[in-house]
């Protein structure tokens, strides 16, 4: 057993004074053991080093002064309040207080000395200092503070002078000879890699020497604070690299046939493929030839033709006498990838088999048996593929679509439907959301990269304008205009019921207008409450061309595929991401026929939202569009909740730390390769409970 877990690991109620209220406030912070007390970093510094003379003193700066108590008095006012007069020879401060005891009032005597730490504001009587930190004086020299004053992350009613001695009690406990706190890279890495140790680091951090460089402190960039970013980005790589090794001690199928079947797949198709397509199917078929499990993301902006190349995967499978399961986020998707498969593959007598929540009754349990039995090549459906009473007869291929909603969780458990056959499947990621380079390099380090970058000839790029809501009416003519030139458009809505305190206009309330305002239209509606036999009828209508217009929620943001569509109006779009608009922008400009975006947003809007709607206006790259929504919203809104880990991150912040990625890679691997013993203790230091999230099924 290692020390930390002899000494640092122990619960943080063996700190003096931690009672059981005082651990629960503690573990609202994420501080249940006093290793963690050790890696909660302070948020900023004050600098209580030196004392300011009164007389220097400027409104809004920090800083300590000492001098003599000249009066203390009960003052009236709009707020009645203890007002002590301080004087040091060079001028004469207040420090005001609202809220005092009679005990408090009695300390401050005439002619005592008292040390204060505040604000300096522009007061009633000149100078004062609400509230300060204040301590009594016994001796003329009292030493001031020795390093910056720490002023860390806190909860209701846990102050900072008790975090700051809590922090001082967890790091004596690391002067104990028994009570080191290990540092898992090795110190021919840390030679290598040019890393400050661990200790250092974060003696540094709590107790900064006065002198320390506080801008560079502030922006998170000084070396200790990298080291500590470095990591615990390096602590989450090796956990998805842990699964990564784990899934390949597998054995998987070799499935390195299938040309003559995808040669005759290709010949019923009324278009080529792209280069880029050709690419990553050379990627994907070398992978599926080995008999360790594919483990492949394939990234494509909206509309590069990710579906052909799924299902020509699909078709290495059953060649290989295997079935391909292929799972979507929605039902409206997973539909729509039935119809599309379901036409591909019947002219090649493969039979495609559907599977979803609402398949209920008889029809479910004789899906179910088809894909038991085999007689099911292709299953395609929602989560529901993946439940425990669904079992596969030889499932070799695993295709899951928009990745980025289901999670490492769901990921790893697909292990367990290969088991029927004794392999373990294949796994193709697909997602439409271009993820930036320092998400896939954190996100996604237990899988190879693919990219389709390049889209189908004939595409023409979607026009986008943003449009202020009092402009409404003309929006309405325009959709009159173009469904009168025989094409289609889409209306999304934000939210779903009306509601008094948000501005949004309500689907079933925007449904209802359209229809009035376009009588010779017809008009349809589609969210995510309605139940899914009436979305699907919706929908269906609409890809037919016997609705004119669709009032819909973000349910279409991915896979739905209206080649005819070629207008849609967003409102509210200053409510999402722009990773969430390109993906609805990417409904229309799916055939030869020039469209248009229309932005339709609530004035005024603020800074951040002229930024965003300016990204969406400026360029169609759907890379571009995700680096800077991972500026403006950060990784866990980027990713979404459900990507464990990434989203509770600590320390290091995947925006300011890009940078560190390109080290954490080759450490990694060093760290693997000379010390394999120490990425278990160093992912448990990080992840805690959630490193068996990323490793365990």
């Amino acid at each position: 057993m290692s020390t930390e877990t002899q000494a640092l690991d122990a619960p943080v109620g063996e700190l003096s004074g931690v009672g059981e209220a005082l651990t629960a406030k503690l573990a609202r912070l994420g501080i249940v053991s006093i290793a963690d007390m050790l890696f909660h970093l302070p948020l900023r510094y004050q600098d209580r080093t030196r004392i300011t003379p009164i007389g220097t003193l400027r409104a809004g700066t920090e800083a300590v002064v000492e001098g003599e108590i000249a009066a203390a008095d009960i003052v009236k006012g709009r707020r009645r309040s203890l007002l002590v007069r301080l004087k040091d020879g060079s001028g004469i401060l207040s420090l005001r207080f609202f809220h005092f005891s009679p005990a408090q009032q009695q300390q401050f005597v005439r002619g005592m000395r008292v040390r204060a730490f505040g604000e300096a504001r522009a007061g009633a009587t000149g100078l004062e200092i609400y509230h300060p930190e204040y301590r009594l004086l016994r001796q003329e020299d009292a030493p001031v503070e020795e390093h910056l004053t720490p002023i860390y992350p806190t909860t209701e009613g846990l102050a900072q002078p008790r975090l700051r001695g809590l922090v001082q009690q967890a790091l004596k406990r690391l002067d104990d000879d028994d009570a080191g706190l290990p540092d898992w890279i090795p110190d021919s890495l840390r030679q290598r890699f040019r890393l400050p140790g661990l200790v250092e680091s974060l003696r540094y951090l709590h107790e900064p020497p006065p002198d320390a460089p506080v801008a560079q402190l502030a922006e998170g960039k000084h070396p200790a604070q990298r080291r500590l970013a470095l990591e615990e980005l390096l602590a989450h790589q090796l956990s998805l690299r842990q699964v990564r090794l784990r899934i390949q001690t597998d054995s998987a199928p070799s499935l390195g046939g299938g040309r003559g079947l995808q040669a005759r797949f290709l010949t019923q198709l009324p278009f080529s493929l792209t280069g880029a397509q050709r690419r990553v199917l050379d990627e994907i078929g070398h992978d599926l030839e080995r008999a360790v499990p594919m483990l492949r993301l394939v990234q494509g902006d909206v509309g590069s033709g990710k579906t052909v190349v799924a299902a020509m995967a699909a078709l290495a499978a059953i060649a290989g006498g295997c079935q391909a399961a292929i799972m979507a986020p929605t039902e409206i998707l997973a539909e729509q990838h039935y119809r599309n498969f379901s036409d591909w593959f019947a002219p090649l007598g493969i039979e495609v088999g559907w599977l979803s929540g609402k398949l209920k009754g008889k029809a479910r349990l004789d899906t179910k048996a088809a894909i038991a039995d085999g007689r099911v090549q292709v299953a395609v459906g929602t989560h529901a593929l993946f439940q425990d009473d669904v079992r596969f007869h030889r499932l070799g291929l695993a295709i899951i679509d928009e990745q980025h909603r289901f999670g490492v969780h769901q990921r790893l458990a697909l292990r367990q439907k290969g088991e029927a056959g004794g392999l373990t499947p294949h796994q193709l990621i697909m997602t439409a959301t271009p993820i930036p380079r320092t998400l896939a390099m954190s996100a996604y380090a237990d899988l190879d990269l693919s990219m389709i970058d390049e889209l189908p000839p004939g595409r023409t790029p979607v026009q986008t304008v943003a449009v202020p809501d009092e402009r409404r009416p003309e929006v309405v003519e325009r959709i009159q205009r173009a469904c009168a030139e025989g094409h289609q458009a889409y209306w999304v809505c934000t939210l779903i019921e009306e509601s008094e305190a948000l501005t949004c206009q309500a689907a079933e309330a925007t449904h209802a207008h359209l229809g009035e305002a376009l009588p010779d239209l017809a008009v349809g509606l589609v969210h995510g409450r309605m139940k899914a036999g009436e979305k699907a009828e919706v929908m269906a209508a609409f890809t037919s061309g016997e609705l004119d217009l669709l009032v819909a929620t973000t349910v279409i943001e991915v896979g739905v595929d209206v080649p005819n569509a070629s207008l849609m109006i967003i409102e509210n779009p200053e409510r999402l991401g722009l990773s969430q608009l390109h993906q609805l922008r990417g409904r229309v400009g799916r055939g030869a026929t020039e469209s248009f975006c229309v932005l339709l947003y609530h004035p005024p809007l603020s800074h951040h939202s002229r930024e965003r709607l300016g990204v969406m206006r400026d360029t169609t790259d759907g890379f571009r569009i995700a680096e800077k929504d991972l500026e403006l919203r950060g990784p866990g809104e980027v990713l979404g909740t459900r990507q464990t880990g990434l989203a509770q991150m600590k320390i290091a912040d995947l925006e300011r730390d890009r940078d560190l990625l390109d080290t954490i890679s080759p450490l990694a691997r060093a760290l693997l390769d000379e010390a394999p013993e120490a990425a278990t203790p160093l992912i448990r230091r990080w992840l805690g409970e959630d490193a068996g999230h990323y490793g365990q099924v």
